[in-house]
């Protein structure tokens, strides 16, 4: 499979699939883990992709799942409009969060 297949692929993974394949790849998420981030994607009523999105940021930034920074991430997120990855990305990079 080619990269490009391959990034496409993960984007279009459904937030079921894309907590499974982080599972795969070693992040064993607790069953509360798993309420909390379905608690704040109905709290937020964020898209799939802004929610991978903050898992992923929660996750690089915090090094393990932080309820709370996850939260207030997804808020910040939605407050900012932002509808895609690289959005939300280039937001964390923006407000320091992240480096390139």
């Amino acid at each position: 499979m080619l990269v490009r297949e391959k990034i496409l692929k993960t984007k279009e993974l459904s937030l079921d699939d894309f907590l499974m394949n982080l599972r795969e790849k070693g992040f064993k998420f607790e069953e509360d883990v798993i309420g909390f981030i379905y608690f704040g994607k109905q709290y937020t009523a964020a898209s799939d992709t802004i929610i991978k999105a903050a898992i992923e940021i929660t996750l690089k930034t915090q090094k393990k799942f932080d309820g709370s920074f996850y939260i207030s991430l997804l808020e910040s997120l939605k407050q900012n409009n932002l509808i895609s990855k690289e959005q939300a990305f280039e937001y964390a990079e923006k407000i320091g969060l992240i480096s390139k």
